[in-house]
């Protein structure tokens, strides 16, 4: 990676284990700890950007870093194959501008078979020593042209311009533009892209220019190990990843996302967990479970029913009568103890094992998105935090004091943010990992127990320190003195180790 990309630094290597005992204090570090950690984190703020510990190592591609970084890769296999250009984009396109597995390619299948699935021409065509005709007859149009008006590939087939022309302005505008076969029937052969530039060019400028940007952006749609940014609107970067793809990354301009699917960092949820969670709470799903527990359906126009009352002999709108305790359609005569010609007294087990389990998964589903909002919530409010730190920063670095350096109190403030959202998603995890929709026949009813109880223990350590976290980072340390800033400065860089450890744990 050249120097225009912006490499994201891993971070310094974490402290010794902590102890935590019932003692608040005990989750702080020695003095000699604290002092060589204060060290360790204010000289990585200095040299450049921290990194969170769950990120795969990672850089930014600027807009005008793009080209560079794919004409990179082009130069290796230009040099290790001895191919054109246009050929290397093919096999780099092919195999998902991934290089180092065209190299272990190569060796496994050969050269030709490598050539081949991608649509490269193993041998170029060779006309030598033939005698060149003044025309040609054109197999799509059927007409003689000159042989300046038609163009031949590397497969060999030869059309007029015309044709061409119109076959690629087609492709183009289909979005085939990455890989435009040759039109000769059953040859997987790529066009040459210097020809499709020259040709459409002439014709429509305007196409020529999509399909310039769309050769382009191939080095970023056609590659796994790269993509945009999904913020909105689009800043324009892009992410580049090595090892690893499903990580959390983070953007120049901020944005903090899931590598592999796309969307917001959701650690320590995985992309499925984060994903039907997403749904459960964005559709109805727990609407109808709150229906199947406290209604019953209208035996006469299946509209659900809720009990308002203490009688057992219930009415719908539409005018039916049914008994609550079985469904069943009735008529209206009844007195306290019975309905006039209907006697359900025989159990019914199914239906009532169904409107339990559905209570239990609603009031489970329910104690987990309460505390999961809590701490949504949470960190929305302590978004305008940043704001006001801010203001503190800059009254304080104006005031007459030792203390000038309060990088701490940002980095503080920006593992406040990721430990809050780290424990947000912590309560989506649990409830997947520890349901049954997911892992039900990978533990046994012990382990889940054990691994559930162990996991709500840390989840309750990461909790309590992070409200510790974001009460000194509240403080109106622009007010302190040097000894009473130097003593918040110790514990928010505690805590923000401490805090950062446990969300290496979960």
């Amino acid at each position: 990676m050249g120097s225009d990309a912006e490499e994201l630094l891993s971070p310094p290597a974490s402290s010794p284990e902590l102890e935590q005992d019932d003692d608040d204090e005990d989750c702080y570090l020695s003095d000699q700890e604290d002092d060589a950690l204060e060290e360790s984190v204010l000289q990585v703020l200095e040299d450049g950007n921290l990194e969170d510990c769950h990120w795969s190592s990672s850089s930014v591609i600027t807009k005008e870093y793009l080209l560079a970084a794919q004409r990179e890769d082009l130069r290796k296999v230009i040099e290790l194959l001895g191919l054109k250009e246009h050929h290397a984009r093919t096999l780099l396109i092919h195999y998902r501008w991934d290089v180092e597995r065209i190299f272990e390619l190569l060796d496994q299948k050969g050269r030709d078979r490598l050539f081949s699935e991608a649509g490269i021409p193993l041998r170029p065509a060779n006309n030598a020593g033939l005698p060149s005709p003044a025309e040609v007859t054109c197999n799509v149009c059927y007409d003689d042209v000159p042989l300046s008006a038609a163009s031949h590939m590397d497969c060999g087939h030869n059309y007029c311009n015309d044709c061409w022309t119109e076959y690629f302005i087609v492709k183009i505008n289909e979005g085939q533009s990455r890989r435009v076969n040759c039109m000769a029937p059953k040859c997987n052969a790529i066009c040459d892209e210097a020809l499709v530039r020259k040709l459409v060019s002439a014709k429509r400028p305007d196409i020529a220019e999509r399909f310039e940007r769309f050769l382009l952006e191939s080095y970023i749609e056609d590659n796994d190990t790269v993509k945009w940014c999904p913020s909105t609107p689009h800043c324009g970067n892009a992410i580049r990843v090595k090892g690893d793809i499903h990580c959390e990354v983070e953007c120049t301009c901020g944005r903090q996302f899931c590598f592999n699917c796309s969307s917001e960092a959701h650690s320590p949820c995985s992309c499925v967990m984060w994903e039907l969670w997403i749904k459960k709470c964005r559709d109805e799903s727990e609407t109808v479970n709150w229906i199947t527990v406290n209604t019953k359906p209208c035996p006469k126009c299946h509209k659900p029913v809720e009990k308002n009352g203490g009688c057992n002999l219930v009415a719908c709108i539409c005018g039916q009568a049914f008994c609550w305790l079985c469904g069943g359609a009735t008529g209206r005569d009844h007195t306290w103890s019975s309905i006039g010609g209907h006697s359900c007294g025989r159990f019914t087990e199914d239906q009532s094992v169904k409107t339990e389990q559905a209570r239990r998964d609603l009031y489970r589903y329910m104690h987990y998105h309460n505390r999961y909002k809590a701490h949504t919530d949470s960190l929305k409010q302590e978004a305008k935090l940043k704001r006001d730190v801010q203001w503190k920063i800059s009254i304080s670095e104006n005031k007459e004091s030792k203390i000038k350096d309060y990088s701490w109190v940002i980095n503080g403030l920006n593992r406040l943010f990721r430990s809050r959202r780290v424990l947000s998603y912590s309560y989506p995890f649990a409830f997947y990992m520890f349901g049954d929709e997911i892992f039900k026949d990978e533990m046994t009813t012990q382990e889940r127990e054990l691994k559930q109880n162990l996991f709500e223990d840390q989840q309750q350590q990461l909790e309590f320190n992070v409200e510790r976290l974001s009460g000194f980072l509240e403080k109106d340390f622009q007010n302190f003195t040097d000894e009473e800033v130097m003593d918040t400065m110790k514990h928010v860089i505690n805590l923000s180790n401490v805090v950062d450890r446990l969300c290496k744990q979960m």
